[in-house]
């Protein structure tokens, strides 16, 4: 199994966004926090070890493909280590990511209409696009490790 974690589908950056936004994001020591899914169903753990650029959290995308999850990237956001806007994150607040991810079963989509909802608050696409890659570039230069626990 690789080391270093993949980059993540592009609309889990906007995922991330949305659960600062909706305030889902505990920090609960300088290293670690604990997210809560956008149905307030799941809690997800992420652990940081900032001397080594590992990263771990127990969300599906993590765990079973392999991708820098959303909950690793709010934490990263706000520990200022990747980028963060807080007028996207605003116009991303309160979208149910789980329904709107099953309900599309294409993240394409998904990330269509999360642009969409945010053109509500003036967003543009192009605005979003831009953010975008600006955190997809910062995780591929930060090269972000997997952290294994110690046993």
């Amino acid at each position: 199994m690789r080391d270093v974690w993949k980059l993540p589908p592009r609309v889990k950056v906007l995922e991330a966004l949305g659960s600062i936004a909706d305030n889902r994001v505990k920090l609960t020591s300088e290293n670690s926090a604990l997210v809560i899914s956008s149905e307030h169903d799941k809690t997800y753990i992420v652990k940081y070890d900032p001397e080594t650029g590992r990263i771990s959290s127990t969300d599906n995308g993590s765990i079973f493909k392999g991708y820098l999850g959303y909950p690793a990237i709010a934490f990263l956001m706000l520990k200022k280590v990747l980028p963060y806007d807080a007028t996207i994150a605003f116009a991303l607040k309160g979208i149910k990511w789980k329904k709107i991810n099953e309900h599309f079963k294409n993240y394409y989509k998904t990330e269509m209409y999360a642009k969409k909802q945010a053109s509500r608050y003036g967003i543009s696409a192009e605005k979003i696009d831009k953010f975008i890659d600006k955190v997809i570039k910062t995780i591929k230069q930060l090269k972000l490790k997997k952290l294994r626990e110690s046993k």
